[in-house]
């Protein structure tokens, strides 16, 4: 079983460089579970302050890059319902896109995003029921599991990834979880009962989650990294280990 040392490792080796100067903007959000839009869909009561917040970053010429767990492939089967859902949001996430703006990177909970066949069958195009045909979404559409973003100048690194890979269970063993998730906590979510499994939920676990990752961070000259997953917000005070959590 890999440590958490070699999945971050493995993570900064194949990630993605995203080069940028003075003058480039960059908005980072993750976890944002996208859902169907159900009792158990726990971005439905955020998606028009995203909606919005995320239209005046695109307006104002900012790059988005999405952390993973973007989207809830585990308490739904497919992306279809999800689009359906919040299409707003995805045609927004399409101008980015096209401008080659859309960063991507796969949590836990879209770890299928991983397959780039899979990727390719289910997020390239939506069938549009007014024109009875399949149109474009996301061509050619790329999702990792790290992206750095590097100055050109100061050769300055930025390490994104979803902070999963500090989380064992989560990372190797995801489609167990995502069964338990399928079949128990989304009908107990239903009725306002929250899966205690889940590291936001379970702060001991929060706990070694962050210090693993921290653990890797300083071993790597304290690169600064920027996770998620954990779903606690986290911006050191200089001089502290250069951990970044976006919520």
């Amino acid at each position: 079983m890999f440590s958490a040392k070699k999945r971050l490792d493995r993570a900064y080796k194949n990630a993605k460089v995203i080069y940028f100067d003075n003058s480039s903007k960059f908005i980072l959000f993750s976890d944002c579970h996208r859902g169907d839009n159900s009792f158990a869909d726990d971005f439905a009561n955020n998606r028009n302050i995203y909606f919005h917040a995320l239209k005046h970053y695109y307006s104002e010429g900012f790059s988005y890059c999405e952390v993973g767990d973007g989207d809830e492939l585990w308490e739904n089967l497919s992306f279809t319902p999800i689009l359906e859902a919040h299409k707003n949001v995805y045609m927004l996430m399409k101008l980015f896109h096209e401008q080659n703006r859309l960063h991507m990177i796969w949590g836990n909970h879209d770890m299928v995003y991983r397959d780039p066949k899979y990727v390719e069958k289910h997020l390239s195009t939506y069938f549009d029921e007014k024109l009875g045909e399949e149109v474009e979404l996301f061509c050619d559409i790329k999702y990792h599991e790290g992206i750095i973003i590097k100055h050109t100048e100061t050769q300055q690194e930025l390490f994104l990834t979803h902070g999963h890979q500090a989380d064992w269970w989560n990372y190797t063993f995801w489609k167990w979880s995502r069964f338990l998730v399928r079949v128990l906590w989304k009908p107990l979510n239903v009725m306002g009962i929250s899966d205690p499994t889940q590291p936001a939920k379970n702060y001991k676990e929060l706990i070694k989650v962050e210090r693993r990752t921290k653990k890797w961070i300083t071993e790597n000259n304290n690169l600064i990294t920027i996770v998620g997953h954990t779903h606690r917000p986290r911006f050191p005070e200089p001089g502290d280990i250069a951990f970044f959590n976006d919520g």
